[in-house]
């Protein structure tokens, strides 16, 4: 019992050891309208590192760094137009969730649009060829007709029918 007291106190040690040196960014602002500017900012910048995270979700260096060089440039008194253009500057249109609609990100704003219209044309075209082969294969020729006869009547002579079918 003594044991296990001490392996599970030495687990804890463990655990709670490797929190310890987990890094918090601490940031403090001079005003409340500062503190909800880089709030503001840091949900609007992508983390570059991380997939699909914004600045102040990340626990990624580049995240802090930047987090880091965003209250520099406030506290310094530059506009938030100032740091995304100097942050887009800096590592381009994908630091940004919503990029400006320009040339460049065409592709981005109408890309999902194209692929939803060449999809749904897509399904449409499969729908209608199904519907048609449908029609169509409910009608057989005379030769296939005649076939398809042979083919029961055997199949009757062997489970001992003897050729007795039901005739529509």
């Amino acid at each position: 019992m003594k044991r296990l007291t001490v392996l599970g106190t030495i687990c804890l040690l463990l655990v709670w050891g490797s929190v310890s040196f987990a890094r918090i960014d601490t940031f403090v602002f001079d005003t409340p309208q500062d503190e909800q500017r880089f709030k503001k900012l840091s949900a609007e910048l992508r983390c570059l590192v991380c997939q699909n995270q914004n600045l102040a979700d990340s626990n990624a260096e580049l995240a802090m760094d930047l987090r880091r060089e965003v209250y520099n440039m406030i506290k310094a008194g530059k506009s938030d137009t100032d740091i995304i253009d100097f942050m887009v500057e800096r590592y381009g249109d994908f630091v940004l969730y919503r990029p400006p609609v320009k040339p460049v990100t065409y592709m981005l704003w109408i890309g999902p649009l194209i692929l939803f219209v060449i999809g749904a044309v897509v399904l449409i075209m499969f729908v209608r060829r199904r519907s048609d082969d449908v029609l169509e294969g409910g009608q057989l020729s005379t030769e296939e007709q005649s076939r398809l006869e042979g083919l029961l009547d055997e199949q009757h002579k062997r489970d001992g029918l003897d050729g007795k079918r039901k005739q529509k």
